[in-house]
C-alpha cells in the first residue's frame, strides 16, 4: 500500500485524473486477492495518516471500500473520455491497455460483478446491488478477446521474464490433476495450450497431472519431474503477457447473474456458450463441436507411480447446457467451466470454489493440518503471515478474536464464505 499511497500524495489525481483512476483500480484487484486469502486485513488506515499499529477492518468492511473506490474510477474515466477520449497522455506506461480508458472502464465494470458475486451468500442485497450495477453501466463489460486484461511482460520486470516460466524452470510445479481429467474428459482443446504432454515413460505424450497433497514419498520429487507441465513454449514463454482478468470471466459472471435473476444479465445460456467461445479464442483454440458434448465428463485419475493417488472420477457435469436441469446443475456446468477457462487464475479460481462447492475437486491425499482443515472442503484460507503477527501483534490478535473464533488457521472462513447456506 505504500507505494499506491506515495503516488495518490504526489498529485496524481490532479495532474493525471485517469492514471489516478487506473491506479485504484489496479488496487482494488490486489487488495481483493488479498483480502480472499486472509479475510480481516488492515486497509482503512493503512494511508500514511496512522502510526505504529494498523487497525484491522472487517473483511464487509473492506468489500465496502473496494465498492466505493471503483465508483471514484470510473467517475474519472469517464469525465477522461468525454473530455479528451479514449487514450492518456501517459499511455505508453500502461502495461495493461496502453492507456485506453474505455478498455479500463469495461474493467472496472467486470471488476465490480466479480466482486459483487463473491458476497452473494453473506450480503445478497448488496450484491445484486453491486452487480445490477455493473451490469448496467454503459460502460459495458470485457467482452471479447480484444478485450482480455493482460500485462505485457518488460525488461525491468524479472529480467523480462513471465512469473510462470519462471516457476515452471525451477521444476517444482506440475499440472494439476483435477483440470487435466476435467480437460480430457471434454477433449478441450485448449489442454495444449495451457499445459505440455508428459515425458514420462509410462505417460508420454499424454496430459497427466498431480493431486494436490499427493502423497510424495521423501526423495521421490523426480519421480513426476516428466508429468506435464505448464506450456512454456506457447501462453507461459518468457516474453509472454501475464492473465489479470480474461474477458471470459464476464460471460461466466453473467450467466451466474441470470440464473439468480438479476437484471441486465441477459440469457443464462446464451453468456454460458458465450463464455466457452470467447475463452476459446484467447487461447486461440478452435471451438469444433464442443458446445454439442452431452456426454463427455471429468475422467477418473490414475497415477502409474502411486496408486494411493488415484481416485475415480467426481463430477458427472457435461458441457453441452440442459435447460431443463435444476439452478443447482446448472451452477455447476457455469462455475465448471468458468473455472477451466479461468486458467491461470489461481487465486480467484478458489474463491469461486470455497463460495460454490464447485467445481468438483480430489479431495487432498495427505492433511498435515492436525484436523484444522477438512480434508473433504479443504482450506479455506491463508494464515496471517509472521510480520503482521511480530509487528503489529495487537492488531492481528484482535482480528483473530474477533473474526475468526480466535483461530489463525487455514480451516476458518472468511466473510463471504457462509458455512451451511446453499447457493440458492
Amino acid at each position: 500500500m505504500a507505494d499506491f499511497y506515495a503516488l495518490y500524495k504526489s498529485g496524481l489525481k490532479e495532474a493525471y485524473p485517469e492514471v489516478y483512476a487506473m491506479t485504484r483500480l489496479t488496487e482494488v484487484t490486489a487488495i481483493a486477492r488479498v483480502t480472499d486469502r486472509f479475510g480481516a486485513i488492515p486497509y482503512s488506515k493503512v494511508d500514511g495518516t496512522v502510526t505504529g499499529s494498523y487497525p484491522y477492518d472487517s473483511q464487509q468492511d473492506v468489500y465496502s471500500l473496494m465498492f466505493l473506490k471503483i465508483d471514484t474510477a470510473l467517475d474519472l474515466l469517464k469525465a477522461h473520455v468525454q473530455a479528451n477520449g479514449s487514450s492518456s497522455a501517459v499511455g505508453n506506461y500502461d502495461c495493461v491497455y496502453g492507456g485506453n480508458c474505455t478498455e479500463w472502464i469495461k474493467y472496472a465494470n467486470t471488476l465490480r460483478l466479480r466482486l459483487a458475486m463473491r458476497i452473494v451468500k453473506a450480503d445478497p442485497a448488496t450484491a445484486k446491488t453491486q452487480g445490477e450495477k455493473a451490469l448496467a453501466d454503459d460502460g459495458g463489460l470485457l467482452s471479447t478477446a480484444a478485450d482480455v486484461a493482460k500485462m505485457s511482460i518488460y525488461a525491468g520486470w524479472n529480467g523480462g521474464t513471465n512469473d510462470y516460466d519462471l516457476v515452471a524452470g525451477w521444476g517444482d510445479t506440475r499440472a494439476n490433476a483435477a483440470i487435466i481429467t476435467y480437460m480430457n474428459g471434454y477433449s478441450d482443446p485448449r489442454i495444449s495450450k495451457y499445459f505440455l504432454p508428459a515425458t514420462d515413460a509410462s505417460v508420454a505424450g499424454q496430459y497427466i497431472g498431480l493431486r494436490i497433497g499427493g502423497d510424495i514419498s521423501a526423495g521421490a520429487h523426480d519421480t513426476y519431474v516428466g508429468y506435464s507441465n505448464l506450456n512454456v513454449n506457447g501462453a507461459f514463454s518468457q516474453s509472454a503477457s501475464q492473465l489479470i482478468m480474461s474477458a471470459a470471466e464476464a460471460w461466466f459472471l453473467k450467466a451466474e447473474a441470470a440464473l439468480r435473476g438479476w437484471a441486465n444479465a441477459g440469457d443464462a445460456q446464451n453468456d454460458y456458450e458465450q463464455g466457452i467461445q470467447v475463452s476459446m479464442n484467447e487461447w486461440g483454440a478452435n471451438i469444433g463441436s464442443y458446445l454439442d458434448n452431452s456426454t463427455g465428463k471429468e475422467t477418473a485419475y490414475t497415477d502409474p507411480n502411486g496408486a494411493d493417488n488415484s481416485s475415480p472420477a467426481l463430477s458427472t457435469i457435461t458441457v453441452k447446457w440442459d435447460k431443463n436441469a435444476s439452478d443447482e446443475q446448472k451452477l455447476e456446468r457455469i462455475i465448471t467451466q468458468k473455472w477451466i477457462a479461468m486458467f491461470p487464475d489461481g487465486a480467484d479460481a478458489w474463491a469461486d470454489y470455497r463460495r460454490t462447492g464447485y467445481p468438483r475437486l480430489f479431495p487432498v491425499v495427505v492433511n498435515n493440518s492436525g484436523g484444522t482443515i477438512d480434508t473433504k472442503i479443504q482450506i479455506r484460507r491463508i494464515p496471517y503471515c509472521s510480520d503482521q503477527k511480530t509487528q503489529n501483534a495487537d492488531a492481528v490478535n484482535a482480528a483473530i478474536q474477533k473474526y475468526l473464533n480466535g483461530k489463525d488457521d487455514g480451516g476458518q472462513r472468511v466473510w463471504w464464505d457462509v458455512a451451511g447456506k446453499g447457493n440458492f
